[in-house]
């Protein structure tokens, strides 16, 4: 059956969705800078299980364009709305980032938006047991779904309280205490380079996230440049026997240790000798650290790996392969 003009339009959303039926409406028109041509704008009634439920809603929208419902509208079908608009703007990879933040909010999806309060938010992040980067994600994704919320006039400005969502503190007790470095320390780092060719270990570190004696015992038939990644060929546990990828960004760091002399190993002394643990740690890294003034263990580079990747919204098992394990 098809619909009368300016009516509204219902369609089905691909993907698995518990409410994939989507209603929506035309409030008004807009200039395309690009094309010259005039382009709907479009509002979002709702989100339905079945084609017959969008429709009613339509229909009932049209009786009375101001009333969306707002009273009853869910955390989960605001999240629904929020994302249908954002994730064609951002990456693939943010997107995943977003999906895996959401799923921390299961236990107020099917919650009145109006009902939500910081308690709730709080409890998540206290209970969660994850890591930091992973707590920022959340914060972010509830501060974006509760402004779209009050843009919407779902909630009123007052009822956000994301802002004083404390996530300092939260996450897994059980974790050790470590310190990864901020995104002002890494470009640091990278400023300093060029003095010291020890500091592209750090950055080596940083983004391969292999444990120090793995990166020292790595030798150079165990790397593989042309195809960007090398082996973990002995390790303290046996997840920790992988390929690891070379990233992009420091694809010419190792280049350069690679062809640096004739060491079987990727690391070297500057005499070109296999460096021991206690040799590079108090000969190299103590020094290197204190003339940047940074305070860091190179255990330290692991975590930060872990968090840059969390942060891009790469899934938690693809990390683990990444790393050894966590």
């Amino acid at each position: 059956m098809k619909l009368p003009n300016s009516y509204g339009s219902v369609y089905k959303l691909s993907g698995n969705r518990r409410k994939p039926w989507r209603a929506i409406v035309t409030t008004g028109w807009t200039l395309d800078q690009e094309t010259g041509k005039s382009k709907q704008i479009r509002k979002t009634v709702g989100y339905y299980e079945s084609r017959q439920g969008a429709l009613q809603a339509l229909a009932d929208y049209n009786k009375n364009p101001f009333d969306l419902g707002a009273a009853n509208i869910t955390f989960g079908e605001v999240y629904e709305r929020w994302s249908d608009e954002h994730f064609p703007t951002i990456s693939e990879s943010n997107q995943k980032g977003y999906r895996a933040a959401f799923l921390l909010c299961e236990p107020i999806a099917k919650k009145r938006m109006v009902d939500v309060k910081l308690d709730d938010l709080q409890y998540i992040a206290d209970n969660s047991g994850k890591n930091a980067p992973t707590l920022k994600k959340y914060k972010a994704l509830c501060s974006m779904v509760f402004k779209y919320a009050v843009i919407h006039d779902f909630i009123t400005p007052d009822a956000n309280k994301v802002p004083y969502l404390n996530i300092k503190k939260a996450g897994n007790p059980n974790a050790k205490n470590r310190t990864p470095f901020t995104n002002k320390e890494i470009d640091k780092v990278w400023k300093w380079r060029e003095t010291n060719v020890y500091f592209n270990v750090v950055l080596m570190l940083i983004y391969s996230g292999v444990r120090i004696s793995e990166l020292l015992d790595l030798k150079k038939e165990n790397v593989n440049l042309s195809e960007k990644w090398f082996d973990i060929v002995a390790s303290k546990t046996q997840a920790g026997i992988r390929k690891v990828p070379i990233a992009d960004k420091v694809y010419p760091l190792f280049e350069y240790w690679y062809n640096k002399n004739d060491s079987e190993y990727l690391l070297s002394t500057p005499e070109g000798k296999h460096f021991v643990y206690r040799n590079y740690y108090d000969s190299y890294w103590m020094p290197l650290m204190n003339e940047l003034n940074l305070k860091h263990t190179p255990h330290d580079t692991r975590h930060t790996c872990i968090s840059l990747l969390a942060e891009a919204g790469v899934d938690e098992r693809m990390i683990k392969k990444i790393v050894g394990s966590v």
